[in-house]
């Protein structure tokens, strides 16, 4: 299992959100900032099954909008392995 956790521009949050739950994944979203002018940004949390993880990475880039500055990323993704998993 992976952790992946996606910072994107808090204005494609409900775009990359829905997109990736109606593909059956969980999503967990913090609103959060960052970068040069601290705009909004939002992080997403993602667990997913190995075998998924290039298909959540698809979507995460697929919805997201392209950068219209230099220097500017469409997200920032990190992918975590698991070592352990529960819920209570």
């Amino acid at each position: 299992m992976k952790l992946i956790m996606a910072i994107i521009k808090h204005a494609d949050n409900d775009r990359v959100s829905k997109k990736l739950t109606d593909e059956k994944f969980r999503v967990t979203f913090v609103a959060s900032t960052g970068g040069f002018f601290r705009s909004g940004r939002s992080t997403l949390i993602i667990g997913v099954d190995d075998e998924r993880v290039a298909e959540a990475l698809r979507i995460i880039k697929e919805t997201t909008t392209i950068p219209e500055t230099d220097g500017e990323k469409q997200a920032t993704v990190f992918v975590l392995d698991v070592e352990d998993f529960s819920q209570l």
